[in-house]
């Protein structure tokens, strides 16, 4: 839970937004101090709507110890800046602070040594990822190395998706010495300095007696890895069969491991050979494996076939990782219309693949050690496949479009390509259309129905095209026409033009936007009788109201009825 603190009027009214558009945000009414006493104890992040000043009086009492106090952020009374106070990443709250500066339109302030300068901070590092940072090790050593610039290994067994890395941070080949940054489900003693973390890489199946204690299922557990060399932190979830549902001392150690317990009916679990199956197993409960075939089940390559007890089995299976994949919009061109998820996407990706005048736009947004393609345009399928890949390497990669990527853009083809896979993680970043942009400098065209039709027949054959022009001038839409007009396409738009004025007068409000929210951009007023052809090219957007729009205050109005 987020805790909002205010003392003022203004920050008063900030919170209050805050609460509204934050599910898990929770506004104190009582004084400042009072409410800061209670949120300290109930909340993960608190934000302050104080003056620096006061909140660190307010605050220094409270602090004990950074891996326990919650993230402090607090803001002015003008909503100008989010400063960071305390536990900049151990609490969250430089992730809090960039948040509460995105929903307010203010400035985050962030002075942690890491963020500063571009290098990972080692007590978050991989926390998206789920790695968990095991005691013991030399953060301090390692985490000063990193900062002065000091070369640092990364040894890790398989790739991860760890987003861009700073150039000291170098994968390495061997065990060489110096510091390092481990990240293994394996036993180990690296060379010192070193830092481990622990993945979340590895499932346990486990088949059990009714009435098994907690204990004897940990206790087989805990010795099959030892036996295997594997470290019971990368354990990230317990599986059994589904009449294990109720079974205490399963639940009991899946609570003290604090990991999910996932349950498969039998049937399943019976369709999955293994290596050891069991006719008594599958007398008890309808399959012949319980851990081995829960283990299948969930995805895992078995490392660590049936181990027994008195009441319990055990197997243990490594997960395969699964690379990030963000399809990204870029809005229509102006910065300021940029999706703050695009912001963030861009950040965590290690490659960046588009066409190079998108890329250019958003170059300033990129972390060191972020790689760049830019294959030409026409080169659509080599574009999500080099995404694809690299996300399939266990990679973290985004493609980008401007306007929205899921509409006339790279988000077809790429998702086309990845089919039924489920081997990468895919997120797509919405964004503001070309149409939506046009419509914001037109005024409000797009107030009742409307749709939008392709002009080019380079991937749809012409037929169809006419045949949707034809549907949406019958059915009274508004229709934004993208792809109107280009060198070798210089007829289509006449030809349009002439289906829609069989339905509707050569009066129709038309309007033309050419390169919305940027510095060349052309908005223009016209009606359908007067659409000069010339004046249109493959950076337009044509609007065609319908037979209700009209132009008031030099402003293309659709009504929806409501003055009616």
């Amino acid at each position: 839970m987020i805790g909002l603190v205010h003392a003022t009027a203004n920050g008063r009214r900030r919170a209050e937004h805050l609460a509204a558009v934050w599910q898990e945000a929770h506004l104190y009414e009582e004084s400042a101090k009072t409410s800061l006493h209670r949120a300290w104890t109930e909340c993960d992040g608190i934000v302050l709507f104080l003056a620096t000043g006061a909140a660190v009086r307010l605050i220094a009492p409270l602090l004990r110890d950074k891996h326990e106090d919650p993230g402090v952020v607090t803001v002015d009374d003008a909503g100008r800046f989010a400063v960071v106070l305390a536990g900049g990443h151990e609490g969250g709250a430089n992730a809090l602070a960039d948040r509460v500066a995105a929903s307010l339109g203010a400035e985050a302030v962030v002075t942690t040594a890491s963020d500063a300068l571009g290098v990972p901070a080692l007590d978050s590092f991989g926390r998206d990822l789920g790695l968990r940072l095991e005691k013991g090790g030399d953060v301090a050593a390692v985490s000063a190395a990193l900062v002065s610039g000091e070369t640092v290994r990364l040894a890790a067994d398989r790739r991860w998706p760890f987003g861009p890395l700073p150039e000291n941070l170098v994968l390495a080949e061997g065990r060489e010495e110096g510091p390092a940054i481990v990240v293994s489900d394996r036993l180990l003693k690296p060379p010192r300095p070193s830092i481990v973390y622990r993945p979340p890489s590895l499932v346990a199946g486990v088949g059990c007696s009714r009435g098994a204690a907690p204990d004897e299922i940990l206790g087989l557990l805990r010795g099959s890895l030892e036996e295997a060399g594997l470290s019971l932190e990368s354990v990230s979830a317990l599986a059994s069969v589904d009449v294990k549902a109720d079974e205490a001392g399963l639940l009991l150690a899946a609570e003290e491991l604090g990991v999910p317990l996932r349950l498969y009916p039998a049937e399943e679990l019976a369709a999955r050979e293994v290596p050891n199956p069991s006719p008594v197993v599958e007398e008890a409960v309808g399959t012949p494996s319980v851990s081995e075939a829960a283990v299948l089940l969930s995805g895992g390559e078995l490392v660590v076939e049936k181990r027994k007890s008195a009441n319990a089995t055990v197997a243990v299976g490594r997960l395969p990782v699964r690379g990030k994949l963000s399809l990204v919009s870029l809005g229509p061109g102006e910065e300021g219309l940029l999706p703050p998820q695009a912001r963030e996407a861009l950040a965590a990706a290690e490659l960046v693949v588009g066409l190079d005048q998108y890329v250019d736009r958003v170059r300033h947004l990129l972390r060191p050690g972020t790689r760049v393609l830019m294959p030409p345009l026409g080169d659509e399928i080599e574009r999500a496949r080099l995404v694809i890949d690299e996300a399939r390497a266990g990679g973290s990669a985004a493609l980008v479009s401007s306007g929205d990527v899921g509409v006339y853009a790279m988000a077809s083809p790429a998702l086309e390509l990845l089919g039924d896979a489920d081997d990468v993680e895919v997120s797509v970043v919405p964004g503001v259309t070309a149409a939506q942009a046009a419509a914001s400098l037109l005024g409000s065209p797009l107030g009742h129905d409307h749709c939008s039709i392709s002009l080019s027949d380079l991937l749809t054959p012409w037929e169809v095209i006419e045949r949707r022009v034809r549907a949406a001038a019958l059915g009274d839409f508004v229709v934004s026409l993208y792809n109107p007009r280009s060198r070798g396409r210089d007829w289509q738009l006449g030809k349009v033009r002439g289906m829609l004025l069989e339905h509707r007068s050569p009066e129709n409000p038309v309007g033309i936007v050419t390169d919305a929210y940027r510095p060349t951009q052309r908005v223009a007023l016209t009606d359908l009788g007067s659409l000069r052809v010339e004046d249109v090219d493959m950076l337009t957007v044509v609007v065609v109201g319908n037979s209700q729009t009209w132009v008031t205050g030099g402003r293309m109005v659709t009504p929806r009825g409501y003055l009616e």
